[in-house]
């Protein structure tokens, strides 16, 4: 339960910082309930600065979110509004919302609203168009405003803040998604197809209906009371996937998971991607390399708005951060055991965030930030990179081989027989963390920077690594895994992943949180994905593998920007579990792995083809 009041704190107003009466000194507060174009109420809270008046004007800075808007009730103020203390100190107005079915706004909750193009009544309602409502009505009922309209916001909200920003309403200004989701089969909840078991204890929040407003967190009594600290047995005792019907019979989100194991109408219609058009007001999309949850959501939406909206101001933001946590300065900014430097957060909010929405709010809004396109933290530099667009245009593509004896190198293997080979139990899966106290927490989130040595030391897992470099090398843009493999069952995974392995003289810094941990040849994950192998050729219409065939398997990694400096290493392993991020393939194929019997997961040995006419490696971009 620790973990899961954690997760609330980080997502709620009133508890991302210390509190204080300067809000309440400085700005009032009042709360509305709206009603959007269908009649449904949407419960909101404005902050508005005391000091307003006809001739101080501010501009509407606003977040619509599915985690509550608390501080509900007069008189009840939280210790920081806004996205940083900056932005409160300059002053605006700020707006937070309840969506729909969620806490005390009225209507039914739905993951990931689908987005409805060409509305024809009032009935079809999306969440632009309850942005756009919203606006509508806080320019005609706020007074003081000067017709400005800004929105932000991490993880879902930032799904919020990208469907908002299809609006077109004239006033918005600004828009700023965070760590956005925007395709729950590609993260979040999948991955190329894979669960993410790692969210197993989730499911209360996002697939039980409230059943009135109410500013109780309803859904606690559906939490999954495990009796154990240790996720990994926990989930390893509990089975096949079907068995978490022990506690989500009646959980809806749950049922739908069930119900949809392909990339089917049902998924499609809840991206928000293919959405991305005709956007005319500048966005800055932000994200943080390490983030376990949403690393495809800013790429992806910042990717596909460059591509189908030229001229429009768009701008990609990525720090060393995990979930979020550019939101709240640490001091000593760390991830896991690695350390990127100080105050790199209060940079991010002082320098950028700040920046963008003071000009297109308040200034003269005409492009002119001072800001690049792309704002990028390179993560083995460990300092901030500027680019005039993502990827750099500079970047050239290499490819990394796999060699045999383990070794990798940019040039392709010149044998024409040879792979490397290791059995993969789905009885004893790999773990994807050492570190068990981290496997029962609310969602993943250290392993994207962890010590990957203990993987590297298995037999089910396959290490590919360079020798020392003797000079420095930055990747800098797209990964694609590319494989030639065949196994002896018809299902498969292969979790991929780049590591940087440090020098054996390596030192500890003076933040190490974990005193058992040295750095000494520490292998730090860069970047890693799974892929399924029954989608090699389709998401929608999955396919079993001929056993022992070699079979072609090409996926995309997420971007990077690391420097491997002179006398580190590159390395690529490859495993086919990664347990309880991810849920075991039971290698045995079956039309619906949420379905599968126990009798259904089977050992399978793999084979990984470096020869002639069947080379595996890794593509990479380069920077020079």
């Amino acid at each position: 339960m620790r973990h899961l009041l954690l997760f609330f704190a980080f997502l709620s107003v009133s508890s991302l910082f210390a509190q204080s009466d300067w809000v309440k000194d400085n700005y009032t507060k009042t709360e509305y309930d709206i009603a959007m174009r269908d009649g449904i109420k949407l419960h909101t809270i404005v902050y508005a600065p005391k000091d307003a008046s006809a001739s101080k004007s501010y501009p509407f800075l606003m977040q619509r979110t599915c985690y509550s808007v608390a501080p509900y009730g007069e008189g009840k103020f939280p210790g920081i509004i806004g996205p940083n203390k900056f932005l409160m100190q300059d002053k605006y107005i700020f707006v937070y919302q309840d969506v729909r079915g969620r806490y005390l706004s009225e209507g039914t909750w739905t993951n990931v609203t689908p987005q409805i193009v060409n509305k024809s009544s009032k009935e079809q309602v999306d969440e632009s168009s309850d942005t756009y409502d919203t606006i509508e009505w806080l320019l005609k009922n706020i007074p003081n405003n000067n017709g400005r309209v800004g929105q932000w916001g991490i993880s879902y909200p930032g799904f919020y803040t990208v469907a908002g920003a299809l609006s077109q309403h004239p006033a918005l200004k600004a828009s700023s998604p965070q760590a956005p989701v925007s395709d729950f089969f590609f993260e979040d909840f999948h991955h190329n197809g894979a669960f993410t078991q790692g969210y197993f204890l989730t499911f209360p929040v996002f697939g039980i209906q409230h059943p009135k407003p109410t500013t109780d967190n309803w859904f606690l009594p559906q939490f999954i009371n495990a009796k154990t600290k240790d996720g990994y047995q926990f989930n390893l005792d509990l089975g096949p996937l079907k068995n978490f019907d022990t506690y989500y019979k009646d959980n809806f989100f749950w049922q739908e998971h069930k119900d949809h194991p392909n990339y089917d109408e049902f998924w499609k219609k809840r991206s928000i991607i293919p959405h991305l058009k005709n956007v005319k007001h500048a966005v800055m999309t932000v994200g943080g390399w390490f983030d376990a949850e949403d690393l495809y959501g800013p790429l992806t939406v910042y990717k596909t708005l460059e591509r189908n909206n030229p001229g429009t101001y768009n701008t990609l933001v990525m720090g060393p951060f995990g979930h979020g946590r550019w939101s709240q300065e640490t001091g000593h900014t760390l991830h896991s055991n690695v350390y990127f430097g100080d105050s790199v957060a209060t940079f991010y909010q002082r320098e950028i965030e700040s920046n963008f929405f003071r000009h297109f709010l308040k200034g003269s809004g005409d492009g002119k930030t001072g800001l690049p396109d792309a704002y990028m933290f390179d993560t083995g530099k460990k300092v901030w990179q500027t680019f005039a667009q993502w990827p750099a245009a500079a970047a050239e593509k290499k490819m990394l081989y796999f060699q045999a004896g383990g070794k990798l190198s940019f040039e392709a293997p010149k044998t024409t027989q040879a792979f490397s080979e290791y059995v993969s139990d789905p009885h004893k899966p790999v773990p994807y963390i050492e570190d068990n106290t981290a496997t029962m927490g609310f969602s993943p989130f250290t392993y994207m920077s962890e010590d990957q040595r203990f993987a590297a030391r298995r037999t089910d897992v396959l290490v590919f690594q360079t020798e020392p470099l003797t000079e420095d090398i930055t990747l800098g843009g797209e990964i694609m895994a590319k494989l030639n493999f065949s196994t002896t069952g018809s299902d498969a995974d292969f979790f991929v992943k780049l590591v940087d392995v440090y020098p054996g003289e390596e030192p500890n810094h003076a933040y190490m949180p974990n005193k058992n941990i040295m750095l000494s040849n520490y292998h730090q994950m860069v970047r890693s994905e799974v892929m399924r192998a029954r989608f090699r050729n389709s998401f929608e219409k999955p396919e079993p593998l001929v056993p022992n065939k070699i079979t072609k398997l090409d996926f995309r990694l997420q971007d990077v920007l690391h420097t491997f400096k002179k006398g580190h290493r590159i390395q690529i392993q490859v495993q086919s579990t990664a347990f309880p991020l991810f849920d075991r393939n039971p290698q045995k194929y079956v039309p619906n792995i949420y379905l599968a019997d126990e009798k259904d997961f089977i050992k399978a040995t793999h084979k990984v083809y470096h020869q002639t006419g069947a080379l595996s490696g890794v593509e990479i971009e380069v920077l020079k």
